[in-house]
């Protein structure tokens, strides 16, 4: 009888099939919100295509937006993929002015707050929210927490770490609250850990018709025996 999983486990056995995971663009929170603005339902090779044009033409600081023109932004908005392309590059800017008005330029100031009150001044960036708020917080090494997106939790869930509440915020709450003990020591572990779990939702445990043969976790999941079984 196989071993029961663990987080660790899982993580490990994950790194395996995958390889080195991802690692961030950076561990300035302004530069991480902008890498989630600048696209929108794309890849991550146009992802990174369209914040390297952001970086490239334009720069990464709030000054640097504010001083670009419009039509430039929403340019390099739609190599991020064409939905709300305009939408972003005015979120782009919204987000400068954010930073200058209430930081004084510099978010990094936001991150020595308590992090109940971190993640709520970076939940107020759009398309930020609470899960990108911690995935903030993780990357820039200010709180140990496991961040997960909509891929992850759907892996943790499916391989019986965490069960579903009654919408998408409290099953991620519930999810990190159940994890808490197992969390990865290092913010490595944890960074990897969000990669991990990310691309193994999005490649073989994805939403509808997962890959359940070749999933390394197969032996160990109790969805996968379910499947087989309704197969």
């Amino acid at each position: 009888m196989p071993k029961a999983l663990t987080l660790r486990s899982t993580l490990a056995a994950l790194k395996r099939f995958y390889g080195k995971p991802a690692s961030p663009v950076g561990r300035d929170p302004f530069r991480l919100i902008l890498w989630e603005q600048v696209a929108y339902l794309v890849s991550d090779v146009q992802r990174r295509q369209a914040f390297r044009a952001l970086q490239a033409r334009v720069g990464l600081t709030p000054g640097a937006i504010l001083g670009a023109s419009a039509a430039e932004l929403r340019a390099i908005a739609r190599l991020g993929g064409p939905i709300a392309a305009p939408v972003r590059a005015a979120r782009l800017r919204q987000s400068a002015e954010l930073v200058l008005g209430r930081w004084d330029g510099d978010l990094r100031a936001a991150l020595r707050l308590p992090v109940d009150q971190a993640r709520k001044a970076l939940a107020q960036f759009a398309m930020i929210g609470e899960p990108g708020a911690d995935k903030i917080l993780v990357f820039t090494r200010t709180a140990r927490l496991l961040p997960l997106d909509s891929n992850g939790l759907r892996v943790l869930q499916r391989l019986g770490f965490t069960t579903e509440a009654r919408d998408y915020r409290a099953s991620y709450r519930r999810a990190q609250e159940t994890l808490a003990p197992q969390l990865p020591r290092d913010f490595a572990g944890l960074i990897a850990a969000y990669y991990l779990l990310r691309q193994h939702g999005q490649e073989l445990c994805r939403r509808s018709a997962p890959d359940c043969p070749r999933c390394p976790l197969r032996t160990q999941c109790p969805s996968a025996t379910t499947r087989q079984r309704e197969s």
